[in-house]
């Protein structure tokens, strides 16, 4: 069975650095750093009072009241990022075989704001049980989906991904083998994740797994460098409209790109550490260039997962080199989450987004914030540090992972006939 191809149409996001596709852009070429002290809550008693939280967001700019009454914080990220992507794919709804469309979209935790307020109501309460009608739909995380699927009429495969950090990049390759299959042309594919509350701040912290550099904040992502100290929890969505090939020829669709292959692979390691010789990661870049049928020497860039951790920067780059070999040094690396922070679920989705655009303008986006070169880091691997630099990208990898060992690589390429 000859499988079909799969390009992408539209794009559209909500994020630290951009409330949608051309502000985003824009911020990642001149590299932009979405981290602040937090506003959504009094984080003063925190470790970390800090954040990369979405800027200048009112829900009422995009909902009634009686829509944000029935929408976490999630879901209402996941349907603005929806309705650009959609827009921007320019669709005639009404022409289109919408048993034939589909939803697939990740979120590593959903509506975690709404189980806190609604459990925190209770818990202040007479112990009498005033819990809202919304409260369940609200907080399961695969509404979003649901939502996007309702809004649009799209009655094709309809469900969430859920795989921590790399839910998103799950989310759009099982999109991408549907439509290869030949069982929907349309997707609405990507994540969301609005986690900067007090117990998702909480919960990190106490884990040790976030940054607590405040007096440093807006500089505290720094993948790489050898004072990085946590990652930088961000929140937002991305959405990607996936679409077969003759299908978008047919109705004059503009192209970003193909996706081409994806891999997925599990550490089978430690509940929240990756493997420290990145065995997973290495098999998710493999089964992705191999889904592909490209070699190592056909990649230009590689947006890494590379979220600022100590123990995690330093493994993915070892599996970065194992995979590519000599290749690694001519390839452009970079962490778009030195800008964004870390999206959890989220993530694969933006950096999708990044990476197409990428392609799109042969621009790399730079590795920001690195201030010390670390001794267990190759320096002559190019992690586009500072900078965005400019060249030629045939095709670019982005790799998410997430805790429990999951992980997830994608590949885009230039579009051709």
């Amino acid at each position: 069975m000859e499988l079909k191809r799969v390009v992408v149409t539209g794009l559209g996001t909500i994020n630290p650095i951009g409330n949608n596709i051309t502000e985003y852009w824009e911020s990642l070429k001149n590299g932009v750093s979405g981290s602040d002290m937090i506003q959504q809550f009094d984080a003063s008693k925190f470790k970390t009072k800090f954040a990369c939280e979405v800027k200048n967001f009112d829900p009422k700019a995009h909902f009634d009241r009686k829509e944000v009454r029935k929408l976490d914080l999630y879901a209402q990220y996941a349907l603005i990022a929806a309705k650009e992507a959609v827009a921007d794919a320019g669709f005639d709804l009404d022409a289109e075989d919408l048993t034939r469309a589909g939803v697939i979209w990740g979120s590593g935790i959903g509506g975690i704001k709404t189980f806190l307020d609604e459990v925190t109501g209770y818990a202040n309460g007479d112990g009498t049980p005033r819990f809202s009608p919304f409260f369940i739909p609200k907080m399961i995380s695969d509404i979003a989906a649901g939502h996007i699927s309702m809004k649009y009429g799209f009655q094709g495969p309809n469900y969430g991904t859920v795989s921590a950090c790399a839910s998103s990049t799950h989310a759009m390759i099982d999109a991408m083998n549907y439509i290869r299959l030949g069982k929907a042309d349309i997707f609405i594919s990507g994540g969301s994740e609005a986690s900067i509350n007090e117990a998702g701040l909480g919960g990190f912290s106490s884990m040790q797994a976030i940054s607590t550099n405040n007096e440093e904040c807006q500089s505290a992502s720094r993948p790489f460098c050898k004072t990085r100290d946590g990652f930088v929890m961000g929140e937002g969505a991305g959405a990607l409209i996936l679409e077969e090939y003759e299908h978008a020829k047919k109705r004059g669709a503009k192209i970003y790109a193909e996706i081409v292959g994806g891999g997925m692979s599990g550490d089978a390691y430690h509940l929240t550490a990756t493997h420290p010789e990145g065995r997973g990661a290495i098999n998710a870049m493999n089964m992705a260039l191999k889904d592909a049928n490209m070699q190592p020497e056909d990649l230009d860039y590689i947006n890494v997962h590379g979220t600022s951790t100590p123990v995690g920067d330093i493994p993915e780059l070892r599996a970065v080199k194992t995979v590519l070999g000599k290749h690694a040094y001519n390839v452009n690396i970079s962490s778009t989450k030195s800008m964004t922070g870390h999206l959890l679920g989220a993530a694969g989705s933006v950096e999708a987004i990044a990476s197409i655009l990428a392609i799109q303008n042969s621009i790399v986006p730079p590795t920001i914030n690195h201030r010390e070169q670390d001794p267990d880091i190759d320096e002559k691997l190019n992690l586009t540090l500072h900078t965005a630099q400019k060249r030629p990208i045939r095709a670019a990898l982005s790799n998410t992972f997430g805790f429990g060992g999951h992980n997830a690589s994608v590949i885009f390429k230039s579009f051709t006939e």
